[in-house]
């Protein structure tokens, strides 16, 4: 068979500012593509490409002038190179997708019990970095909602006031009641770490994702050897997609945990490959979005379903953008849902 491939460029726009460690979001440049075959008259297939600026590798000023060369490359062509693709994550994943959506005519890509609307995906509440009274606005909204895991982005505010924050939801939640995840997202520094872990685990923590910056194996070893803590990796699995270097980091570092995103880590295959070796060495993980709009984040959704998981996923951020596209993925609660019905 043949595919035509077209881009086509999209603007998200946040409803808040969404802070973290590394910056401001207000908005968000994606890439659908939409992919063809006269193998599936009248179908299109669509794919998200959505490159973090600062932290995908293949994102820089060129990267829309390159991925338009790659659609326009790709014309006619009988078969899709998914070892050419393996380097560029979030290209990898729209391709993914684009043809799952084409060979199935619709977004429930797998017959699970969530694309049959029969039952949802359990996820965490997130909280944005910003000032305290903003941050406290946020964790109220989550708590009436009724999510029992919360994820707090810290690093950015000051750390006392962060820790104020976390002591306000213990007076009110125990950890059996209530399960926090903290995402410093690489803020912390080699000198500071060791105590802000500490005093972070004053507040029964299930986890924190990448204190430290990427890169620093020997101290992310030792602090996930020694830290209070149970510490999950994040940006310090983006770049790597050899099956063989996934197993030497794992061993490397052993964490507790990895944070998958599909868009920074290698797309579904890449993930699928994160997942088999940290079950091989009783590492846990969960699956999380990277700030894509529906299509991705319904795509990620979708294949997260067809996994044995039962911890909080981080599937929640459908509802950031004022101009997401219309997808029937629905919150309520602690749970994501596809569902045309739910109101």
């Amino acid at each position: 068979m043949a595919y035509s491939l077209s881009l086509h460029p999209y603007t998200l726009i946040f409803k808040k500012p969404a802070g973290t460690s590394r910056g401001v979001y207000r908005t968000r440049k994606v890439w659908y593509l939409h992919l063809t075959s006269s193998s599936y008259p009248g179908r299109v297939g669509i794919g998200e490409c959505a490159p973090l600026p600062d932290l995908s590798h293949e994102y820089s000023s060129s990267f829309e002038q390159e991925i338009d060369t790659f659609v326009r490359s790709f014309q006619g062509r009988g078969e899709i190179d998914w070892e050419q693709l393996q380097s560029n994550s979030s290209l990898l994943f729209a391709m993914e997708t684009a043809l799952l959506h084409l060979q199935k005519g619709d977004y429930d890509f797998w017959d699970t019990p969530f694309a049959r609307s029969e039952k949802g995906i359990t996820i965490n509440g997130l909280i944005w970095m910003g000032s305290r009274a903003d941050m406290l606005e946020q964790i109220e909204s989550k708590l009436n909602q009724g999510v029992n895991c919360i994820k707090l982005k810290i690093g950015a505010i000051d750390f006392e006031e962060e820790l104020s924050l976390l002591h306000y939801i213990r007076e009110r939640f125990s950890a059996e009641e209530l399960s926090l995840r903290v995402d410093a997202n690489g803020a912390f520094t080699p000198d500071n770490v060791q105590e802000r872990l500490i005093a972070l685990s004053r507040y029964d923590l299930h986890s924190i994702e990448q204190p430290i910056a990427p890169k620093q194996f020997h101290l992310m070893r030792q602090l996930a050897q020694q830290s209070p803590l149970s510490i999950a990796l994040d940006e310090e699995l983006i770049g790597i997609h050899r099956r063989n270097e996934k197993v030497e980091l794992l061993e490397a570092i052993a964490p507790q945990y990895i944070v998958l995103k599909p868009t920074l880590h290698g797309g579904i295959r890449g993930c699928a490959e994160w997942i088999e070796e940290a079950r091989k060495r009783n590492i846990g993980w969960w699956i999380t979005s990277a700030l894509e709009s529906n299509i991705g984040l319904n795509a990620i959704a979708q294949w997260c379903a067809t996994l044995d998981t039962t911890i909080p996923q981080g599937l929640g951020t459908g509802q950031l953008f004022t101009n997401n596209i219309s997808l029937p993925l629905r919150v309520k609660g602690d749970t994501l849902w596809y569902n045309h019905r739910m109101e």
